[in-house]
């Protein structure tokens, strides 16, 4: 199934993002006064009457290109209505009708589709407004005033655009789900340059996300579908995160913010490490996101086509990766190569291991008989005469997996017991990528530490 497609084009400062997530209902894409703020082509899902419409956000054409980056992001635009069934071009009336309003509207009237003109940025009713005249020119009928700030003229837009675009050619159970699989949702994560997009790119078998050597390419977290063998995924191709003294630019603090919500809103986290550069400490930083976000994790050491190897060489790095991220020992990790493909399949299976593990539920008889087993092979600690003893253990909830243990005494549960306990659990439970989370309650009082 599939479902009708919109872009939004313009040149730059017209409005577009905003447009995109007020008609989303999300703050999706990043917005700023900055040109060219906006790179990768950023899309999303809406509802108009008892229509879903997929929506993409473009880069906006520029006369001075801001950056490096600029030929990539028109190529998505280029795309972008290659591929939309309608489009919304955006222009700014406070700023009246510009010659680079001319080009585009050149450029869409050969796409031969059909478009939408948006007068954007009418947030106030008054004179400004008799500016909306000058935009007929453009040759796309009756200009729609609208302010994606406040809202204003967002439902007669959809209305033409919905005008324009026959359903009937749409799968009938286009309204309901693309898949009624179970979506795992995965965040792609590391520092710049580390080869994120291309992951993305090469799972997609398409440059959906635009890669170059230039750092912070990246800045609005990239949300695409991917359904194969293996199961149904939402990968979230996310901005890098540098330090914190080393992100100068709004735009980049927002980007970094984007990344962590990202995060939050993930199931299982892919930590992408460039292996030619090694391990930093903000690697173990990101890491720390992750595990106190309480999310799955993979380690994924990607560039390994560009290592000289032996026999040995895979064992070396991995025995170095467990040694710099001995807080998480747990995570797995998988060489692979972004540019050539080598292993990239096999991050899918890992992904599925560690979504489970996440999710498992464990009840509470099975949990005490593993309970005493454990503590007949090492017996409970004692302190000062006093032994610690365990009640009883179950889980309260999952996603991360929360066992509570109720003990006559939190200061006997030693956290090397602890660390052995979680160790037998990961062992006989296969929690492999998933964090544990250990609440200890004393039988005798009320108050619960985690």
């Amino acid at each position: 199934m599939f479902l009708p497609v919109v872009a939004i084009v313009g040149r730059a400062n017209t409005g577009k993002s905003a447009l995109f997530n007020r008609l989303i209902g999300k703050r999706i894409a990043i917005t700023s006064d900055v040109a060219g703020t906006t790179r990768d082509a950023v899309d999303g899902v809406f509802d108009w009457g008892k229509k879903k419409i997929k929506l993409i956000d473009t880069g906006g054409f520029c006369a001075e290109p801001p950056d490096g980056v600029y030929s990539f992001t028109e190529s998505q635009v280029f795309d972008s209505v290659r591929i939309a069934d309608a489009v919304i071009f955006v222009v700014n009336v406070r700023e009246g009708l510009t010659r680079l309003d001319e080009e585009v509207a050149f450029f869409l009237k050969k796409s031969q589709k059909p478009v939408v003109l948006c007068v954007n940025k009418c947030d106030t009713v008054g004179s400004e407004n008799l500016n909306l005249y000058e935009f007929y020119s453009l040759g796309f009928g009756e200009p729609i005033a609208v302010s994606a700030v406040h809202g204003h003229g967002t439902g007669d837009l959809l209305d033409s655009v919905c005008s324009l675009i026959d359903f009937s050619k749409f799968d009938e159970e286009c309204n309901k789900n693309e898949s009624s699989d179970p979506v795992v949702k995965v965040s792609v994560v590391g520092r710049p340059n580390a080869g994120k997009s291309s992951f993305v790119n090469k799972i997609l078998n398409k440059n959906r996300c635009i890669v170059t050597d230039i750092p912070g390419t990246t800045r609005d977290s990239l949300d695409v579908f991917v359904n194969n063998s293996f199961g149904s995924y939402s990968f979230i191709d996310t901005a890098g995160i540098r330090k914190r003294k080393k992100v100068n630019e709004n735009l980049e603090k927002y980007s970094v913010l984007r990344s962590k919500m990202a995060i939050e809103r993930s199931d299982v986290c892919l930590l992408m490490l460039d292996v030619t550069s090694g391990y930093s400490e903000q690697d173990s930083k990101i890491v720390e996101i992750v595990r106190d976000s309480g999310k799955g994790l993979i380690i994924v050491a990607n560039k390994w086509d560009l290592v000289e190897k032996d026999t040995y060489t895979m064992q070396i790095y991995r025995e170095r990766l467990l040694n710099d991220f001995s807080f998480i020992k747990y995570a797995p990790i998988i060489f692979l190569s972004a540019k050539t493909g080598q292993k990239v399949s096999e991050v899918f299976p890992l992904i599925n291991s560690v979504s489970l593990a996440c999710r498992l539920r464990i009840s509470t008889g099975v949990l005490n008989n593993f309970l005493a087993k454990v503590i007949a092979n090492v017996p409970l600690p004692t302190h000062k005469g006093k032994r610690l003893k365990i009640f009883y253990v179950t889980q309260a909830s999952v996603s991360p997996p929360v066992f509570v243990f109720f003990v006559n005494s939190e200061k006997l549960f030693h956290f090397s017991y602890r660390r052995y306990i979680e160790n037998q659990l990961r062992e006989n439970f296969n929690l492999t990528g998933s964090p544990v989370r250990f609440v200890i309650r004393e039988k005798v009082a009320s108050t619960v530490k985690i």
